[in-house]
């Protein structure tokens, strides 16, 4: 059974899950649906093309598929997709995809915190976490389990490879490779995210692996082209090794 306040605004078209929560002056647009067991507080406010998974928590004032700010949006109709258990905490800001990719993507298990705004067309993986204030551009790609410290600011089209942990009070505007540490002003290679690694059960022959790898890249006199060359030719390369190898290859912005 929904628990729906009676001041709350939703349009006679939105699609509600079963048990869902809706808290007072909560407005739920058209072309909104809604999972199971999601919870919405008071002053949230969804907008037309968000699809909301099952058993999230969006808290108050929190605004989910606004219109982007690019200036190139011409109103085609684009999406929102939050995945199932993500929370949105209070303020937070999360705009609805252009033609770009027309769709902006929060996976699940992520925790959003207060006034952290992912903008346009941004694809953000599962098990993220930012911290408040993180601040994401438009066009933005994060892969699983990364962890993103408060005041942080992503410049558009950055990647952010998995296992990763930026910093806070940064600005970042290269792509930032997976399983590392990125600190520091400018923003900087600090090692691996060994903390993170460990807690995730990565044994100590794959991040020794990983470690010789980051080595080469950030360490050795080689550019990146060469170190990559070398690592192929001289270490054994682990699945983990050869996600970082494919990330920095694509990488069209350079890396941290």
């Amino acid at each position: 059974m929904n628990q729906i306040h009676k001041t709350a605004i939703i349009h006679s078209r939105a699609e509600l899950g079963d048990n869902i929560t809706i808290g007072p002056y909560a407005i739920i647009d058209d072309d909104v649906i809604i999972g199971d067991g999601t919870r919405i507080a008071e002053h949230a406010i969804i907008r037309p093309g968000a699809r909301i998974g099952k058993d999230c928590s969006i808290f108050s004032g929190a605004i989910v598929s606004e219109i982007s700010q690019d200036l190139k949006y011409k109103g085609e109709k684009t999406e929102t997709l939050v995945g199932d258990r993500t929370i949105i905490r209070e303020y937070a800001t999360i705009h609805k995809g252009t033609e770009d990719r027309m769709k902006t993507v929060i996976g699940n298990d992520c925790m959003i915190m207060a006034y952290v705004h992912i903008a346009h067309d941004c694809l953000i993986g599962n098990n993220c976490i930012f911290s408040n204030a993180t601040q994401l551009a438009g066009h933005v790609t994060v892969e699983d389990m990364v962890t993103i410290g408060g005041m942080t600011g992503i410049h558009q089209f950055v990647e952010i490879g998995a296992h990763s942990f930026v910093g806070g009070y940064m600005g970042i505007s290269k792509n930032v490779p997976p399983y590392i540490l990125a600190a520091g002003l400018p923003a900087k290679y600090a090692g691996l995210n060994r903390v993170g690694l460990t807690r995730r059960g990565f044994s100590p022959e794959v991040m020794k692996s990983l470690r010789d790898f980051y080595q080469i890249v950030y360490r050795s006199e080689y550019n990146i082209s060469d170190a990559l060359k070398y690592a192929e030719e001289n270490l054994e390369i682990t699945p983990e090794v050869n996600h970082a190898v494919d990330f920095i290859k694509r990488s069209k912005r350079g890396i941290i």
